[in-house]
């Protein structure tokens, strides 16, 4: 018995540097002695393990490669890109900016004659505020109009921005998991009370992010593949009063065939304003006087007839 602890303490460091040797390989290999008829022998046995390499498979894409620019909010500016966009999630759920309950105050769309190019989420100043998937901060630091502002980019291209924050507590270049900690919320910039900002973008193109991330407490992506039209990359599509219907497109097909635009023809009533057309139809102001050559200002007639696309 003495021999045998004798043998199995000098082959411990062995199998301890054969492991090491060995860091690239997904398994860990181990001599251990056994008896057999009063005789040891070495036995090598093989204990598979997961690397940090396989938990974050994502990680290997270097997302840094291309437009990375630490001191431009939006370094995109000038890319074109074809549509439908295609963007994919290897997650089924993402982590929620806020760690409360999710109060959306305003939506992605027309808001006061302006695009409002992401959903307000309400938060008190100093309430944490957490990335939603894993990332690199491509941007942390004052943004004129959005004050104090961190940009995570994620593996799938897709980046996110916390704007309105009183502190930052990452800086650029940081890699960033799901959930971690970025700063607290605030209502530094162009902001009238306490809220965050927040944007989903790709590759310059703003995204609905409601298109992208259910807002309830499921804290759900709405797919794991999801094609993008132009539709929910404009603003000026979308009230930010209420979220418009919802189509989620999964193939390019589906994507494509949207394009056919679908039309109602809306006659104007007593007391209609575009206003209460816009909210009852979940369109925008802006959509029904551009699709039918009409100003903000314009008078309505009873009778008249609207042209809305949905």
């Amino acid at each position: 018995m003495r021999t045998l602890f004798f043998c199995f303490a000098f082959l411990m460091p062995l199998s301890i540097t054969l492991a090491q040797n060995d860091s690239l390989s997904k398994t860990i290999k181990i001599m251990l002695p056994t008896t057999v008829e009063k005789t040891i022998l070495v036995e090598e046995i093989e204990i598979p393990i997961q690397t940090h390499k396989d938990s974050m498979v994502e990680q290997t894409v270097n997302i840094k490669a291309d437009y990375w620019d630490t001191t431009v909010y939006n370094p995109y500016r000038n890319t074109i890109l074809e549509f439908p966009l295609h963007i994919t999630f290897s997650d089924s759920s993402y982590s929620s900016p806020v760690q409360h309950k999710k109060v959306i105050t305003s939506r992605y769309g027309w808001r006061r004659g302006r695009p409002h190019k992401g959903i307000d989420i309400d938060l008190v100043t100093g309430d944490s505020v957490v990335s939603m998937l894993d990332g690199i901060v491509r941007f942390a630091r004052y943004s004129r109009g959005h004050g104090k502002t961190v940009v995570v980019r994620h593996y799938n291209g897709i980046e996110t921005t916390y704007a309105h924050l009183s502190h930052i507590a990452v800086k650029a270049n940081d890699t960033i998991s799901k959930g971690q900690y970025l700063g607290k919320g605030g209502n530094t910039g162009r902001s009238t009370g306490s809220h965050l900002h927040l944007v989903t973008s790709y590759k310059g193109e703003y995204i609905h992010p409601e298109y992208l991330f259910n807002f309830d407490e499921t804290n759900r992506i709405r797919s794991q593949n999801i094609w993008v039209t132009r539709k929910w990359t404009r603003p000026s599509y979308h009230s930010s009063r209420g979220l418009a219907k919802l189509t989620l497109f999964e193939t390019k097909e589906a994507a494509l065939a949207s394009l056919e635009k679908q039309r109602k023809v809306y006659v104007v009533r007593k007391g209609d304003t575009l206003s209460r057309i816009s909210r009852r139809n979940k369109t925008s102001i802006a959509a029904i006087c551009r699709t039918n050559k009409i100003k903000k200002t314009s008078t309505l007639r009873i009778g008249q007839k609207l042209i809305l696309e949905l």
